[in-house]
């Protein structure tokens, strides 16, 4: 052995040799890292599929919260201005559109989480028999309208109303119909369909928190042992030939190109390069993602998790405003609750107001904290007949902001509206709305006006 070692260190090893021992370890290394690179593609195909499929379930359990949602706007709409048009709408969703129906039967083709399936039934269950009470009020609508009830559907033909309700007169119908569709009991079993949506959705998002967690650490793994590899078979084919400055070399060069003007890097080059550069489009992507994050923490206020000014005046500049409601918001006495019980507890009234006033609108609709106390709504897809609509939301938002039960200082909505219409441009709206909100104030407070009526 010894005089072996003596004689390799006169003679020198020979590249020859060298480079077959070099070329046959790259072979194995390459063999390893083809499987560890077809590991991660069943990783990743496995938690694709797996996200894929909750969100297809989150889908379908938000299309049953908007399906009840929609059911409650058009049945309220019905019964506060006896149009034809939002029964047959209501109708149309229950019993051709059926998306609550569908989105329950996509979810129960997946067995995996019952308890997520076991809440968005109860909620399908809970809708439906809120369906009893809307069917009565809109009997007594066509009651008090003097409507021919043989040209509405049999479920409204098949209710009957009690002989006390018969001697009401047209106007006490009209608003007991009403009662019906905001009072406490309706809005409690709203609110336990809302719970039940809620409580299947967290399953869902824990269940792929789950399975990402745990693709995220094989995922880990992978990466090492694939970084590892690939060290590894660049040194050594570093070590066989020139040609790799081909391979190698030219592609860094133009990616550091592509890098400085922030474009993807194209694939292609030795294989370690590729990887390299799905690696930093992977990065480059997740930066991208990172920015919008950030362009939504610049449009959106921190505390209470409404548009800000900012993300307001984007909204006017493309929102339809012709086509649109505009109300402002003003919290009545807030500087009070300030100089009062200090700006932990103002954080918490105001937190507590935008809440109230973003779950008393549609999804559809914006709701911006645009000043200190002041919140803005932009009613979308709206105009003057929703006029008892907005101020019965209005009315029941203050009772809720009066309620001192979770031990905040009650307080009070002031509210000026405004409706668009064509040719009116932004600045006219918001200017009514504004002066609409300074007669509410004017008329003591707690109040809601309406400009041009």
């Amino acid at each position: 052995m010894f005089k072996k070692l003596v004689y390799l260190r006169e003679r020198g090893i020979s590249l020859r040799h060298l480079n077959i021992a070099m070329f046959a370890i790259a072979i194995i290394i390459s063999a390893i890292l083809f499987y560890e690179m077809h590991e991660t593609s069943t990783i990743y195909k496995r938690t694709h599929k797996v996200t894929q499929t909750q969100i297809v379930l989150e889908e379908s359990a938000e299309d049953v919260r908007v399906a009840s949602d929609y059911l409650t706007e058009q049945m309220r709409r019905f019964v506060i201005t006896g149009d034809r048009e939002y029964l047959d709408n209501y109708f149309t969703e229950a019993f051709v559109t059926k998306r609550r129906e569908k989105a329950l039967g996509t979810m129960e083709k997946h067995q995996e989480n019952r308890d997520a399936i076991n809440n968005i039934r109860n909620a399908t269950e809970g809708s439906n028999e809120l369906m009893d009470t809307e069917y009565y009020a809109a009997r007594l609508i066509v009651e008090a309208y003097g409507y021919d009830v043989t040209e509405y559907p049999e479920e409204i033909q098949n209710v009957t109303i009690t002989e006390g309700d018969l001697k009401l007169s047209t106007d006490e119908m009209k608003a007991y119909a009403i009662q019906l569709l905001f009072n406490d009991a309706y809005s409690k079993k709203k609110d336990q369909i809302m719970s039940n949506m809620d409580s299947c959705i967290d399953e869902l998002k824990n269940e792929l928190k789950e399975e990402q967690n745990v693709a995220s650490e094989q995922m880990s793994h992978q990466v090492f042992v694939e970084h590892t590899l690939t060290v590894v078979l660049i040194a050594i084919m570093l070590g066989i030939v020139i040609m790799t400055s081909r391979l190698i070399i030219a592609p860094i060069i133009n990616a550091i190109f592509l890098i400085r003007d922030e474009r993807d890097i194209p694939i292609e080059g030795a294989y370690e390069v590729r990887f390299l550069a799905k690696t930093y489009n992977l990065m480059f992507n997740n930066h991208q993602q990172s920015r919008e994050k950030l362009t939504y923490e610049a449009t959106h206020d921190k505390l209470t998790g409404l548009y800000n000014r900012r993300g307001y005046d984007f909204l006017i500049k493309n929102v339809d405003m012709e086509t649109s409601t505009l109300i402002i918001i003003d919290l009545d006495n807030f500087k009070n609750v300030n100089d009062t019980y200090g700006h932990d507890i103002g954080d918490k009234v105001l937190a507590k107001a935008a809440d109230i006033i973003f779950n008393s609108f549609r999804n559809a609709d914006y709701v911006c904290r645009i000043g200190g106390d002041e919140f803005a709504v932009i009613m979308v897809h709206s105009d003057y007949e929703l006029t008892e609509l907005i101020r019965k939301k209005y009315e029941i938002m203050n009772e809720k902001m009066k309620d001192d039960e979770d031990g905040l200082p009650p307080l009070s909505f002031s509210a000026g509206v405004a409706f668009g219409e064509v040719g009116r441009d932004i600045n006219t709206v918001f200017k009514g709305a504004d002066e609409a909100l300074y007669r509410a104030k004017e008329g003591g407070r707690g109040n809601i006006c309406f400009h041009d009526m």
